[in-house]
């Protein structure tokens, strides 16, 4: 009995002392934790508790010449929801549903489905995104449990496509892509501040009171040379001159000469940078200044200036280019784009002669005339403040085979970008100075200080003033009736420039696809404009000055709103009217006549009745005076045996009842002569170079019917001639 009261105590003993010992160990490691290892463990735990997030930074605003507001950020709005959350309710998440559905017009069944049909357990399902204001705040006054709204920041093009090129657009991270959005990316993005947070035991972050935080630091503000209103007359315009033209592309690039700045840059067809994605990649290529191609004749400007320079031509050498406006040199066959007859240097330029080109570039040495190229910013980047400029192809002189200075002199066998033309010619248009080109002004901070600012830069001296002297009058000639781009003459406004067309090379080979183009400036008095226009594979005309030359003419018209500074250049005098000579227009159908007089802008009245003029008041040849009206005597019947065979074949009422008369013999004549002669005989004229005619089209002697068109080629008299006739001194 005393035994199993003893071993009975002892285990009672051993139970006691083992719960003595156990909260004596509880209270030891207490201790040791809080007071030995304690500091460790805290860091640990504030380690895997608290969390950075980001507070997003707005990025700055792009601004126009006038400072209006190009592109800005809005604000927009995510909805999710948490079904999990504490207190969240299927109820709730239906009332979420139903009122975005309502705002958008969605419909309530289409974010039910969203939430039916995510993962069992998730705890963050998107509803949707970019939502605005109303839907934010209508669904925050309902204080749901398990809603989760999010804010965050978009960028808003204001003007849609307006300069897409030149302003880019940015990633869903808000980052810049290409354009004035990449290149002024560490600008415009600012830098985002960094807030404390903890997480709880699920995960959930939660602000705390006191938690280090770093504001976030604003975008600067971009302030480009663009001016929002010449950009848009610009677009419009070429657009309208792409679709009429029935052209693949094109592009056009404005600039003010004196400082480099781009006032306009605009390609077509563009893109929307508030949808970048929605068109296609190629739309989004600024073509102005990644595209690379062969200049055609506007590139002439730099073998005319080379070729004055070094005194290898004057303006008034006379060049005797080929009947059929062909020449073969080493081996390949040189075309003008008519036969132009005889004509001198400065003629040559003005109606774009390929042939005495090639001929005057052929007298240069190689590297002068490389050296020329390359002083006018050929072959290296103009350095604008754009991302993706290409340089341009120039071939280093050892490299040229025996037709590349001609070619090359005419605008083949070297490759350019549309900006380096237009910069070319600013260089000539401003006295001889390339100037680096710049589309962005400046920087600016919240606070309005400037932090980066750009400003015109020399690069070098192109030409001497001297020879753009002599040249400029040539450049204006182009844009005259005797030139190649009358279609982009302005009444009273002094014009300067040139056209260019250029067949593509295409797979190895020259194919039938062309580019037209023309550039130019005004006023010439002083330039405050240099426009270079381009059309890619025109259909409706190959030329530059009829298709690219319009352009020109309705952007400069419409800019004299905009600008109107340029009204001081026009010219408002009335010049003299030029002589007007009476046609022959007996045995002219009545209404070929008649169209014969409108086009010579002649008064004229009618006597009589029938289809025929049989006589006329004023004798054809004659000249007539301001206000003088021809009376033309009209009859049922043709007069002559060709009115009769012509009426007995039933064609009355046609044009082809014009009696047809002789054209003269209008040879060894002067063009002034020859012209006067033929008007007299009632046709219109076609002429082609100046002198003495030594060819004629049709033939003198044949029968044509007045009203039509006589193509006659004039060719400079030989000095010996000029001198035994007595028309120069001795």
């Amino acid at each position: 009995m005393e035994m199993a009261r003893a071993n009975l105590l002892a285990r009672i003993f051993l139970v006691f002392g083992v719960l003595l010992i156990l909260p004596c160990a509880i209270i030891f490691q207490i201790l040791r934790v809080q007071f030995m290892e304690g500091e460790n463990l805290r860091s640990l735990w504030s380690a895997q508790a608290v969390e950075t997030i980001n507070i997003q930074a707005q990025r700055g605003n792009i601004y126009d010449a006038s400072g209006r507001i190009l592109v800005t950020n809005t604000t927009t709005y995510s909805v999710a929801v948490d079904p999990l959350a504490p207190g969240a309710t299927a109820e709730g998440m239906a009332t979420v549903a139903g009122i975005i559905g309502h705002i958008t017009g969605n419909g309530s069944d289409m974010y039910n489905r969203r939430i039916r049909q995510a993962p069992r357990g998730a705890r963050y399902i998107v509803l949707g995104r970019d939502f605005d204001r109303t839907v934010y705040d209508s669904l925050r006054s309902h204080r749901l449990r398990g809603l989760i709204l999010e804010e965050n920041y978009r960028r808003r093009y204001n003007f849609e496509s307006l300069a897409s090129h030149s302003l880019g657009h940015v990633n869903h991270e808000l980052t810049g892509m290409m354009g004035i959005e990449s290149s002024y990316n560490r600008y415009l993005g600012g830098r985002d501040g960094i807030q404390q947070v903890r997480k709880d035991s699920r995960g959930r972050v939660k602000e705390f009171v006191g938690a280090p935080r770093r504001q976030p630091v604003q975008g600067n503000s971009v302030h480009t040379t663009i001016d929002a209103r010449i950009q848009a007359i610009v677009e419009e315009e070429l657009r309208e001159g792409v679709v009429r033209a029935r052209a693949q592309k094109g592009t056009i690039v404005v600039v003010e000469p004196a400082t480099g700045r781009v006032v306009a840059l605009a390609n077509y067809p563009d893109f929307n940078p508030n949808s970048p994605g929605s068109t296609p990649e190629a739309n989004r290529r600024n073509m102005a200044i990644a595209d690379m191609i062969e200049p055609g004749s506007t590139f002439k400007l730099v073998t005319a200036v080379a070729a004055l320079e070094q005194r290898v031509v004057s303006l008034d050498e006379v060049f005797e280019t080929p009947d059929n406006g062909r020449r073969l040199i080493h081996g390949q066959w040189m075309r003008d784009h008519d036969p132009l007859g005889t004509l001198t240097f400065r003629q040559a330029f003005e109606k774009s002669s390929n042939v005495a080109t090639a001929e005057v570039a052929m007298r240069l040495e190689r590297d002068t005339f490389y050296q020329y190229v390359r002083n006018f910013g050929f072959g290296t980047a103009t350095s604008i403040d754009l991302p993706g400029e290409e340089t341009g192809r120039l071939q280093q002189p050892y490299n040229w085979s025996l037709v590349t200075q001609p070619w090359m002199s005419v605008g083949y066998e070297v490759q350019v970008t549309p900006l380096q033309v237009a910069m070319a010619y600013a260089s000539f248009a401003n006295g001889g100075r390339l100037m680096r080109p710049y589309i962005v002004e400046r920087v600016t901070d919240e606070n309005g200080r400037i932090i980066m600012e750009n400003k015109p830069k020399v690069i070098r001296q192109t030409v001497a003033p001297a020879t753009i002297r002599e040249l400029m009058p040539v450049l204006q000639g182009v844009v005259s009736e005797e030139g190649t781009a009358q279609f982009a003459a302005i009444e009273g406004l002094s014009i300067a420039g040139k056209t260019g067309t250029a067949q593509k090379f295409i797979d190895g080979r020259y194919r039938a696809r062309y580019r037209a183009s023309f550039v130019g400036f005004y006023p010439v008095e002083e330039p405050k404009y240099v426009a270079y226009i381009m059309l890619d594979e025109p259909r409706t005309s190959i030329f530059g000055g009829f298709m690219a030359g319009p352009i020109f003419r309705n952007i400069a018209n419409r800019m004299m709103g905009v600008d109107q500074s340029i009204q001081h250049y026009v010219q408002t005098e009335i010049s003299a009217p030029e002589e007007r000579i009476a046609p022959f227009l007996t045995g002219m159908n009545i209404d070929a006549a008649a169209r014969l007089l409108q086009h010579q802008d002649i008064r004229f009245s009618t006597e009589g009745s029938g289809s025929f003029v049989v006589g006329q008041s004023h004798r054809a040849g004659n000249a007539l005076q301001n206000g003088d009206v021809i009376t033309l005597t009209v009859s049922p019947f043709p007069v002559g045996l060709a009115g009769l065979v012509n009426e007995a074949e039933g064609n009355e009422g046609d044009e082809s009842n014009i009696l047809p008369g002789r054209i003269p013999d209008v040879r060894g004549m002067s063009m002034r002569e020859a012209v006067l002669t033929l008007r007299r005989a009632g046709y219109e004229v076609n002429r082609n170079g100046s002198g003495t005619v030594h060819a004629q089209f049709p033939e003198a002697g044949a029968a044509m019917q007045p009203g039509r068109t006589v193509s006659v080629r004039g060719r400079a008299r030989p000095m010996e001639q000029l001198v035994s006739e007595g028309r120069v001194g001795r």
